[in-house]
């Protein structure tokens, strides 16, 4: 009671019990724990997924130099278009343009190479390609040159759109 003989009211502060707080926490743990665990196993999959594309890649650089050391191999040099073609599809190509001249053959070669792409909802093949131009000219003995430059820009619009050159490149000694 207070001096005055009435009820005092007393001011009380509630702590609320252990068990409430972990009902109460519980679930926000688990869920960040859910999240940490899948940007974990994101980041693995993509890093991945880059090593493998880049390593699909190399291989197409692989395929662009075996390319270029059968077409130089072959008996009759320059070859025709279609032994380049051919050569080209053996080697996971596709020949994108062909110009031959007396002192050189010029080729675009599209070269694939396919790698395993994987979600979180399973795994896919996926096809990466580049595209190479190869120029072959023979050196002063007549023993045949090759010289493999890397392109850029590589869609399919622009190695199949006729150009002023009739669709192939412009030959350059």
């Amino acid at each position: 009671m207070s001096e005055h003989g009435t009820v005092a009211g007393q001011h009380r502060i509630t702590v609320p019990a252990p068990g409430c707080l972990v009902a109460l926490f519980a679930p926000i743990v688990v869920v960040l724990i859910a999240a940490l665990v899948l940007m974990v196993m994101l980041d693995r999959q993509e890093r991945a997924n880059e090593r493998n594309e880049s390593e699909a890649l190399d291989k197409t650089a692989a395929l662009a130099r075996s390319y270029a050391r059968e077409v130089m191999a072959l008996s009759q040099y320059p070859p025709g278009q279609e032994a380049v073609r051919s050569s080209a599809e053996r080697h996971d190509g596709r020949l994108a343009s062909y110009a031959r001249s007396e002192v050189r053959l010029a080729t675009t070669v599209r070269f694939f190479a396919d790698y395993k792409d994987t979600t979180m909802f399973g795994t896919s093949y996926s096809r990466a390609f580049r595209c190479y131009s190869i120029v072959f000219r023979e050196d002063a003995a007549g023993d045949p040159q090759e010289k493999t430059t890397r392109l850029e820009k590589c869609d399919a619009d622009s190695l199949s759109r006729p150009n002023r050159f009739g669709g192939r490149p412009p030959l350059r000694s």
